[in-house]
């Protein structure tokens, strides 16, 4: 009966969050996808054209630029600070834990605001090709498609300590990654969804030592749960001493986690990089909601969706199970995020290069 409750109370949640349409035109009432229809009707393609070459030319770029986005709507709002070089007062978010040495994709946002300020000069924000590079990424994985909301405008400051605090760790407890959810107007579905498709981890990219799984492909990193790798520091406690206690952690399939160990020992091999999902690493589907039925979700962050709460197992056995409804939800979820306290009408600027505030 307890169980009957649970899987009705997590279907009539789901069943709310599912968009009637993709497209939102008043998420905010200021971001609207028609937002440059008449002042830069190029911009989109412009971005696309930008990321699909970017991601023939380097397939991992796709989950870097999911990732990116992020990581910047998490931090003080999805507002570009993540893209601003340290210099005068301030201090770069590059350089937080979550970033350093891993964030990445900044080459890929500056030439697509070169080519775009060509085309519409100081007009489309770096927010806004973030978040359209970000939907740009997925559908080129084979993942959903949605209608950006547009209209953000670029801040003029960044928060190191926002980086280092705000985004959810690999080590974090349910309950701490579900608290930073909330904390932005976020929910358990939007935390189940989002898991699946976003890197919620700090990443090192050259380095690549891998297990000798049969279907694993090199040219990925970390971006997204469905489509990354992550380091051997995220998870290495999960091997050897979950607890503190010196014991492995036994939600992880023990057959898996032996063929962890061998690229992921107790001390070195810090920066070797894992497939976050080694059923299908290069495309985004449903294969990492099925991995964690199993007791392979390679991080505690993902594992504890199954393990940890009777609502985030019930989404996670539905999205395993129907791979529609998670790409529905994922993209009503990344409209959502996108809408994390945007800079709108005169407040912060349009900045004429993503790495530095106006003089």
């Amino acid at each position: 009966m307890v169980h009957y409750i649970i899987v009705v109370t997590v279907l009539a949640l789901v069943l709310g969050h599912v968009p009637h349409c993709l497209s939102s035109k008043t998420v905010g009432g200021y971001l609207y996808p028609q937002f440059y229809d008449h002042s830069c009707p190029k911009a989109q393609e412009i971005v696309e054209n930008v990321v699909a070459k970017a991601v023939a030319e380097e397939p991992r770029m796709a989950a870097s630029l999911l990732r990116l986005h992020f990581h910047d709507c998490f931090v003080k709002g999805c507002d570009a600070s993540v893209l601003l070089d340290s210099s005068g007062s301030i201090i770069s978010e590059k350089r937080s834990n979550p970033n350093r040495n891993s964030a990445r994709g900044f080459e890929v946002i500056d030439e697509i605001k070169e080519a775009i300020e060509k085309e519409c000069p100081h007009t489309v924000s770096c927010a806004d090709i973030m978040a359209l590079a970000a939907r740009d990424s997925t559908v080129l994985t084979g993942g959903p498609s949605w209608d950006v909301p547009l209209g953000r405008r670029d801040s003029t400051g960044a928060s190191l300590s926002g980086s280092n605090n705000n985004i959810p760790a690999p080590n974090n407890t349910f309950q701490t990654i579900l608290t930073k959810f909330k904390l932005k107007g976020l929910d358990i579905v939007d935390l189940v969804a989002l898991s699946g498709g976003n890197g919620l981890i700090p990443v090192q990219p050259e380095i690549l030592h891998l297990p000798s799984y049969s279907s694993m492909f090199l040219n990925l990193d970390a971006g997204s749960h469905t489509i990354g790798n992550a380091r051997c520091t995220s998870f290495r406690q999960r091997l050897y001493n979950q607890s503190g206690n010196g014991q492995p952690d036994y939600t992880l399939d023990q057959s898996y986690a032996s063929q962890l160990r061998a690229n992921c020992p107790r001390s070195g091999g810090d920066q070797n990089l894992f497939f976050l999902d080694s059923v299908s690493p290069i495309n985004f589907d449903n294969s990492y909601f099925k991995n964690l039925l199993v007791n392979k979700g390679l991080l505690n962050s993902d594992q504890v969706l199954f393990t940890m709460s009777g609502a985030s197992r019930e989404l996670v056995k539905t999205y395993a199970y129907n791979q529609e409804l998670f790409f529905q939800q994922f993209a009503k979820s990344m409209i959502k995020m996108g809408n994390i306290s945007p800079l709108t009408g005169n407040k912060g600027e349009i900045r004429n290069n993503c790495r530095k505030v106006n003089a």
